[in-house]
């Protein structure tokens, strides 16, 4: 069995959220496969349920993994708090694979962060976890790796939906569905109006548009109400924060002290990006510098700031301005992590309380009768790198599993399937329409 191929054909990709396609991973040859199972975005809870109905996929689809990659060893990173899904993998885990619990922090599922906390091992600036002889998956994305050498291409998402909903779910969702129907399917939401968070509250996006769909990386919808504190926050403009922070930031340095990737030794100075903001005599340049390396992982905005301000924001703006001008920040001292990085962990409760969402921490059980959409709308583009070719036309029947979308070996990319069985209303460069 040549499981790159397998991999390549059924379309697999990061299903943590990246969404980086598997089948180049599957190329490496590396010392230890790490399984990502941290899940430390607030009040999502897909991959603990997905680790309780279905350990021996995750687990087998990480021992071909390491088979594959040459991998000598396996770590399962998971949180301690888990106990039910520890016990559950446990049952299929050999001796190759140690179990790696880790506390109920932010941003333990970053995987700079969790290659540290498994390996003790630092990934050098601008690299991947390949780097350092590691190989990272979600455990969604080790379910998928199993299904494709049975020759089951991913059509459909593993997720939850929670927050100011009746009734909060786990599921396998066929890929396209509209966020209304899983609303819906919810129960509906507690709140007359509402908006989501796609994927999470730090690192996804604010939407308010229900007909918009589900991605092999959408791993959850939060539906907070309309007036909530983070909706209003988020639906500034750009100009707006920036306006906010070049009046109100006194660097105070609060923003890096607790920034996860500062505190692993990495040249991350959100408060020096701060400074661009209002400082443009001294060339914002010379403060941009300080985001190349940020993760965006949202904890210096939300968290830290005792401003309210947008530092994470600020840091996307520099990220995107150096990239504009082909500069790439080149850090000089060594990567050493701080000797204080423990006692500067924030838990995920009390980052919660500072949320105003600890009562939408609730359960999302894992129900297996979601309805079959009558129509999905798939993207061409679920991954990164380019989006896949179109291999059908309007007025075409397909089947779920049949391939609609390729990408040439040559390319960085996915191919794409069918989610349901239906006929093709739709194409364009963007995404396939499916109707019943």
């Amino acid at each position: 069995m040549d499981l790159y191929k397998k991999i390549f054909d059924a379309g697999v990709v990061g299903a943590g959220g990246g969404g980086f396609p598997t089948h180049i991973k599957a190329k490496s040859t590396v010392e230890f496969v790490i399984a990502n199972g941290a899940e430390c975005e607030p009040l999502l809870h897909k991959d603990y349920e997905i680790m309780l109905s279905s350990p021996s996929e995750i687990v087998e689809g990480m021992q071909l993994m390491m088979e594959q990659t040459k991998s000598s060893k396996g770590f399962f990173g998971i949180k301690g708090k888990n106990q039910k899904a520890i016990s559950s993998i446990n049952e299929f885990i050999d001796e190759k694979i140690k179990m790696s619990i880790l506390g109920d922090y932010y941003p333990s599922g970053d995987e700079y962060e969790l290659v540290y906390e498994t390996t003790k091992r630092l990934i050098p600036p601008h690299g991947i976890p390949l780097d350092v002889g590691c190989l990272v998956n979600n455990v969604e994305t080790f379910y998928n790796i199993k299904k494709a050498t049975e020759d089951i291409p991913v059509t459909e998402k593993f997720l939850c939906v929670t927050g100011a909903v009746k009734k909060p779910f786990s599921a396998f969702i066929p890929i396209g569905t509209s966020f209304k129907e899983l609303i819906n399917f919810a129960g509906g939401s507690t709140e007359k109006e509402y908006a989501v968070f796609v994927s999470g509250l730090l690192m996804g996006k604010l939407n308010f548009d229900m007909n918009e769909a589900v991605t092999k990386t959408t791993a959850g919808l939060i539906v907070l109400p309309i007036d909530h504190y983070l909706v209003n926050r988020m639906g500034r403009t750009v100009n707006d924060m920036n306006r906010i922070g070049k009046s109100a930031c006194d660097q105070c340095s609060y923003c890096t002290e607790y920034c996860p990737r500062y505190l692993l030794g990495y040249d991350v100075q959100p408060h020096k990006v701060m400074r661009s903001l209002g400082f443009t005599k001294t060339g914002e340049a010379v403060w941009n510098q300080y985001a190349d390396l940020c993760c965006a992982c949202g904890l210096c905005s939300l968290y830290s700031c005792p401003e309210d301000l947008y530092p994470k924001e600020a840091c996307d703006q520099g990220k995107a301005e150096l990239k504009s001008r082909g500069i790439k920040y080149e850090m000089t001292k060594e990567v050493k992590a701080h000797p204080i990085k423990d006692g500067r962990r924030v838990p995920i409760k009390q980052l919660m309380q500072k949320l105003n969402v600890i009562q939408y921490n609730q359960q999302t059980p894992y129900k297996d009768n979601f309805p079959k959409p009558t129509k999905v709308k798939i993207y061409l583009k679920q991954h990164a790198g380019s989006p896949a070719d179109a291999t059908i036309s309007k007025g075409e029947r397909v089947k779920k599993g049949d391939l609609i979308g390729k990408i040439s070996v040559e390319k960085l990319g996915a191919n794409i399937h069918s989610s349901i069985n239906g006929t093709v209303e739709r194409v364009n460069s963007d995404f396939i329409e499916i109707s019943t």
